[in-house]
């Protein structure tokens, strides 16, 4: 074996195996929140569901990541990464399969809540834990492939969803069910991933920290010094609100939130925005739609360790806010028109969303990475789950143009607080990071 520095460790097996498991869960992640739109357009005459409760179940999952974000990440600060990474897919699948057997929009509305809160768990662990083991020089690339994995899941429930249409009497409960198989597939290959170095280290475990290196990664890691036993602090919230961090955390909260309002908003509901702008054949618009996804997280990863993360994160929201001001302010565009533009927003902000697996970890030292990916998780799923509760009740009474133009000033918002705020991460030491949370230099 070599010496090698922790931030600069050769790629290895492990990092496949890990990457895997990680991708796998964001993979479910993203189908089991895009199969509920597919699903409450063929449930809503059998459950009696009026704008008001499509709307509460279309933003119920998004609710419940709130929770779930909220609380893991001190958890996971406290207690470490693997206890919540190695059971949330396993408990995500049986709550899963339970919708097909649902009888009234009450019961589904609880299993959608308890759906995102394990979800929330997953957007939390799975980025801190494989941002501590992926060297610096690949950090961008590995972590943006989650990006595609998301766009892959939730593109992949609405072509899962069309398929389904024509399954039995009640098409909309398989396609609930469906969900649940990614995430049985996942769960399997989780537990067999330890516990992060860097959480050990910083918790007074170095010993184990280094075998755990050393055994998955095969060379002699050299941990950072100031690793030594340092623990997690008692309240985390309050240090990301400390002078040294509460500009990063407004801007990872910012950023996220207005990043997926409209994401999930115009997403979750695009067959019936654009059936509201009388387009004609709603069901192939959704899937280019759905398929711009693909494209522009495959797009993301390509560019994000190309250009700067800051120029990406700006530039992204105000060319996501052109295409959408004129989608809600051209009501005589043309079909092909309007699905192009409906596209465009697609590919970019999905292209961004790779920054929502590479930035938001970057952002944080270890000792308040999982509290800060988990508060800027939270605010961004409250955001969109009032979004995406309030998007079908304003086109249904003020009509698509003006849900459109409030998602206009969400993606202005958004580019303008991070245009005066984010700092550039490209190629940061996560060992940088923890010097400076210590006051070292």
């Amino acid at each position: 074996m070599w010496r090698c520095d922790y931030d600069d460790l050769p790629v290895r097996p492990f990092h496949w195996r890990i990457g895997t498991a990680s991708t796998g869960g964001v993979f479910a992640d993203g189908f089991g929140l895009g199969i509920i739109g597919i699903a409450l357009s063929l449930a809503a005459p059998e459950l009696g569901l009026d704008p008001a409760w499509l709307g509460l179940l279309g933003g119920a999952s998004l609710a419940g990541l709130f929770a779930g974000a909220l609380l893991t990440g001190p958890t996971a600060d406290r207690l470490g990464r693997r206890p919540i990474y190695a059971s949330n897919m396993a408990l995500a699948a049986l709550v899963s399969s339970l919708q097909f057997a649902v009888h009234s929009r009450a019961q589904l509305l609880a299993l959608r809540l308890a759906i995102g809160f394990l979800l929330g768990t997953d957007y939390v662990v799975s980025k801190a834990l494989l941002t501590e083991f992926v060297p610096r020089q690949l950090r961008g690339r590995v972590l943006g492939i989650f990006s595609v994995a998301w766009a892959g899941g939730y593109a992949s429930a609405y072509a899962a969803g069309y398929a389904l249409t024509g399954a039995g009497p009640q098409p909309w409960r398989w396609m609930l069910l469906a969900s649940a198989a990614p995430c049985l597939l996942v769960a399997p290959l989780r537990m067999s991933i330890p516990e992060s170095p860097l959480w050990l280290a910083h918790h007074g475990r170095r010993e184990r920290a280094i075998e755990i290196a050393r055994g998955a990664l095969g060379v002699e890691v050299e941990l950072p010094r100031q690793s030594h036993a340092r623990s997690a602090p008692r309240t985390a919230w309050t240090a990301l609100f400390s002078p040294r961090w509460r500009v990063r955390t407004a801007v990872a909260c910012t950023f996220f939130a207005c990043q997926v309002i409209p994401y999930f908003a115009v997403g979750t509901f695009i067959s019936e925005v654009m059936a509201a702008l009388n387009l004609k054949g709603v069901y192939a618009g959704g899937l280019i739609y759905n398929l711009a996804l693909v494209a522009g997280a495959v797009a993301g990863l390509l560019i994000v360790n190309r250009i700067s993360r800051r120029a990406f994160l700006v530039g992204s929201f105000f060319i996501a806010a052109a295409a959408t001001l004129l989608l809600s302010t051209w009501p005589s565009a043309g079909r092909t028109l309007v699905i192009a533009l409906f596209a465009i927003l697609a590919c970019v902000l999905s292209a961004a969303s790779n920054l929502v697996y590479v930035y938001l970890p970057e952002l944080f030292p270890t000792d308040l990475r999982a509290s800060g990916i988990g508060l800027a998780v939270a605010a961004s799923r409250l955001g969109s789950a009032v979004g995406t509760f309030l998007l079908p009740i304003v086109v249904a009474a003020y009509g698509a143009q003006v849900a459109l133009g409030a998602c206009v000033a969400v993606l202005v918002l958004g580019g303008a607080i991070c245009y005066r705020w984010a700092p550039e991460t490209k190629d940061v030491r996560l060992s940088a990071l923890d010097c400076e949370a210590a006051g070292l230099r």
